[in-house]
């Protein structure tokens, strides 16, 4: 894990300016910074040392030196890829997991990201084709910005870093504010201001003599196809699946633990990390036992206790007030990077940062599942859509956010929507109406409405349509922003088993009693690691790493 930046054309004092964006970075990387620059190529990177802790410096060179890599995040597949590679008498000289990317690219050029398992932000310089390429994970689990300017490109991990080289007037983007109310995070490509861009995930960027070409990027295990003779056989598949993920992602030369909630979705990351490894640390946050509004009671901690005394690890439980809430908000804000608003990050700061004070630098979560196997409470509504009484749309806002109308009020008012506006009914903020409220007229007149990210939704009624776009929407844009973010504030790598291609392309052959069935979300999940789960976790509702707000 590392954060990068760099700087490609005619930038005056480009060395201090990189100097400048790397500064800003040391939060991600505070093990190492090094820089790289050949022609007009200036690069640089702070690295937090978790895979070939002793010779995993940075930039990765190919056998000639002629291509540098500078690279955040973790290849899974990486042995398998370097024997590959090795079976070419191509040589290593050190044993990191990044260290393969350079003769990958010589061995498939634009297309080797394709072949990568993992979680990266990576920057390829050609020297001879005087080319570089910037290439984002498929998932989105790390981020990477750009700003393309008449006489170059800036590029960095972080908005915040770019700003700091000091090189564009920023001006903000009024169609990302607008947004953000709705969502409470801005979608990408957007961010807050004209001049920078998210590199969408699961696309790579070349520039070539100023000129720039984004392509998008399908992984090999994503293009896996998956068909089942039998339900039996989809359990026996998603098993195998889940597990080879969780199992991949514990690569790591340094400690390894995990967030448990107690719930279904942490448990079966942290059981089956428990089984390979020799000691786990787990990691829970408890809270005043306040009624959760959408989930019962907001605290999970003693179920997370029951869990981790079954399976043996060393557990950590982090009791936080308001307080302690409010000392970090400051901190939030900065290590949002951009307008972020999701208050389960405090819980996942507060995480990260006892887990960096026992010397864990690497936190398995179990996000992603109830995108991929259909486990979000309001699901089950959806999922009876069909059977529910249509209620005439009120001339006011109505969302499933309205907790002060019975739910069974809200989810007939909401079948009664558009296919646009339920879906974002179900689980999102600031209707338009409201946010007429908010804005002036001078500030929103040309601007465009937030349903527009939902008109993808068929007219006819396809629970399976709501749930992958959450999967392609709502998990990249705030649960893998989240983890990301608040975890390297505190130089904390958050790795998130779920969003593995393979299961993401699993997910998408999954049908709707996969999902929902006998009366339980999440049906197929619970069925392939019900004999590694207790009965209470087993049958244990949806609940969430829920921060308690009034």
């Amino acid at each position: 894990m590392c954060g990068i930046a760099g700087l490609i054309g005619q930038f005056e004092n480009a060395d201090e300016k990189l100097h400048l964006m790397l500064s800003n970075l040391i939060h991600r990387g505070p093990d190492d910074l090094k820089k790289y620059r050949n022609h007009n190529f200036f690069g640089g990177m702070t690295r937090l040392a978790i895979n070939g802790l002793d010779n995993g410096e940075q930039p990765f060179l190919n056998s000639d030196h002629s291509v540098a890599v500078l690279y955040n995040g973790e290849i899974y597949n990486y042995l398998e890829l370097k024997n590959f590679i090795e079976s070419k008498n191509i040589k290593f000289t050190g044993d990191s997991d990044g260290e393969i990317i350079p003769h990958l690219y010589d061995l498939y050029g634009e297309n080797v990201f394709e072949h990568l398992d993992g979680m990266f932000a990576i920057a390829i310089w050609d020297s001879k084709k005087n080319q570089l390429l910037l290439g984002r994970d498929f998932p989105g689990e790390k981020p990477l910005y750009y700003s393309d300017l008449e006489y170059g490109l800036i590029f960095s991990s972080e908005v915040r870093a770019i700003e700091a080289a000091n090189e564009l007037t920023l001006t903000i983007d009024r169609q990302a504010i607008w947004d953000f109310p709705s969502f409470l995070w801005i979608p990408e490509p957007r961010t807050a201001f004209n001049e920078i861009k998210a590199l969408r995930r699961g696309h790579y960027l070349q520039i070539v003599n100023n000129k720039i070409n984004i392509k998008p990027f399908t992984p090999k295990l994503y293009s896996k196809k998956f068909s089942f003779n039998s339900d039996n056989d989809a359990i026996n598949q998603t098993r195998v699946a889940v597990k080879k993920a969780i199992t991949s992602r514990l690569l790591s030369d340094v400690p390894v633990g995990c967030f448990l909630s107690g719930g279904l979705d942490s448990s079966i990351v942290a059981t089956i990390a428990s089984s390979q490894l020799p000691t786990l640390d787990t990691f829970t946050v408890s809270f005043e036992n306040i009624d959760d509004p959408y989930h019962g009671k907001a605290d999970e901690s003693k179920a997370a206790e029951h869990t981790a005394k079954r399976i043996g690890s060393k557990h950590h439980t982090i009791s936080v007030t308001a307080n302690d809430f409010k000392s970090n908000l400051n901190n939030f804000i900065k290590y949002g990077d951009l307008p972020f608003s999701v208050s389960s990050g405090l819980g996942i700061m507060s995480v990260s940062k006892e887990a960096r004070n026992k010397g864990i630098k690497v936190l398995l979560t179990g996000d992603g599942a109830d995108e991929c196997f259909g486990g979000y409470s309001w699901y089950e509504n959806i999922f009876n859509c069909d059977k529910e009484v249509k209620k005439e749309e009120p001339n006011y806002p109505v969302s499933f956010q309205n907790i002060g109308l019975a739910e069974k009020e809200r989810t007939e008012i909401l079948n009664s929507m558009s296919p646009e506006k339920r879906a974002f009914s179900w689980h999102y903020y600031a209707h338009e109406i409201e946010k007429d409220n908010l804005f002036t007229k001078e500030w929103s007149y040309d601007l465009k409405t937030s349903l527009r990210y939902f008109s993808s939704i068929e007219s006819d009624h396809k629970p399976l349509q709501y749930i992958k776009h959450d999967r392609n929407f709502y998990f990249p844009n705030e649960m893998l922003r989240k983890v990301d973010r608040m975890g390297m504030a505190n130089s904390v790598e958050g790795r998130s088993p779920f969003a593995s291609p393979e299961i993401l392309s699993l997910s998408n052959s999954l049908k709707e009693h996969h999902m929902f069935n006998e009366k339980k979300l999440k049906w197929i999940l619970r069925e392939a690691f019900k004999n590694i789960l207790t009965i209470d976790v087993f049958n244990r509702p949806k609940h969430g790493f829920n921060v308690p707000i009034d």
